[in-house]
């Protein structure tokens, strides 16, 4: 089958590549893929920067979200049939979407929500379980709490937004000029934008800060909370608890809070808190998150689709930031005889 697969660490490290089609474990579902989308994390663990933690073996195929049809499902799978549309954030050394097939373990895979298509269904998994795992069971977010999430027109910012308000808080978001509108159309209370004004300057009170720049951006998020409030990166500092999601050694957990401890510090000075957050696949939250989708309660939102043979400019035009608002998709239907 055709891949697009991590050669070697580094920005020229991806190549397409004719590799074998993967084996199915007994838990396994093999899916078709159908549309995968990109997501900063791809190009991370494609630059090496987790490799430390995330021990890939290359050549590995690249991809952390797909929507597909299940073709052929492991003799311990129970639920998921053949000829079933999918969605999933696969598990981390698990990955390889932008590829014809790839086999997934059952308990990462949910139903695809019946009222998005494939492409846009592909858009979905890793922010939706991001913008889950990030309110709902890190923040516990409640209604009448203030969460302020950095760029709400950004696939993982435009889904924090629509979800921050469907649990009932006051949301404010930074974006420009050209994306105010549609922030707000996803339900943001507050719009600042970064373009005119510091963000820091105009906000208070907050409970939860959702960071995706990090540098002089998370220290000034640090700013805008209430006492007892907390931040959170999913661009880092790592910390220690980071190591620890990955199973990594003690000693690697030293050398996170080492990188950690100047924002930690800051933190605590001013009373607040300060967490690194990498997300985990989980089926079952998928099926949790269709429901909201089908419901109406959440949309995704999608910048532009490239056929699969162009996943590595699908790739540079999220590096590059050519990206106006949402997610950038890789459909097997255009373009693919």
């Amino acid at each position: 089958m055709k891949a697009f697969v991590v050669e070697k660490y580094g920005k020229d490290g991806v190549r397409a590549a004719d590799v074998p089609e993967p084996t199915v474990g007994d838990r396994d579902v093999l899916v078709r893929v159908s549309a995968a989308s990109i997501n900063p994390l791809d190009k991370m663990v494609r630059n090496g920067d987790f490799k430390q933690l995330l021990k890939y073996k290359t050549p590995f195929p690249l991809g952390h979200d797909v929507a597909g049809v299940v073709t052929r499902v492991g003799s311990a799978v129970h639920g998921i049939q053949v000829g079933d549309e999918v969605y999933a954030r696969p598990r981390d050394l698990r990955v390889g979407s932008f590829a014809e097939f790839i086999a997934i373990d059952v308990d990462d895979v949910a139903p695809k929500p019946a009222s998005l298509t494939l492409e846009e269904a592909a858009a979905v998994p890793l922010v939706a379980l991001a913008a889950w795992q990030v309110l709902v069971e890190r923040a516990h977010v409640t209604p009448g709490q203030k969460v302020l999430v950095h760029a709400g027109a950004g696939g993982l910012g435009s889904t924090v937004v629509q979800l921050a308000k469907h649990l009932g808080a006051t949301v404010a978001t930074t974006t420009n000029t050209e994306t105010e509108e549609l922030v707000r159309s996803l339900g943001a209370d507050v719009v600042v934008d970064y373009t005119k004004e510091d963000f820091s300057k105009v906000l208070s009170g907050y409970d939860l800060v959702l960071d995706a720049a990090g540098g002089a951006n998370l220290e000034k998020s640090l700013t805008v909370l209430k006492p007892g409030g907390l931040a959170v990166s999913v661009v880092g500092p790592p910390d220690a608890a980071f190591a620890k999601q990955l199973g990594a050694p003690s000693f690697m957990g030293l050398v996170m809070n080492t990188l950690s401890r100047k924002i930690r510090k800051q933190a605590r000075a001013l009373g607040v808190r300060y967490e690194f957050f990498f997300m985990r696949a989980s089926g079952s939250q998928l099926r949790k998150l269709g429901a909201l989708y089908d419901s109406g309660k959440l949309r995704p939102v999608i910048d532009s689709t490239f056929p699969f043979d162009q996943t590595l400019e699908a790739m540079a035009h999220v590096e590059q930031g050519r990206t106006k608002a949402g997610k950038v998709v890789v459909s097997m239907a255009l373009g693919n005889d």
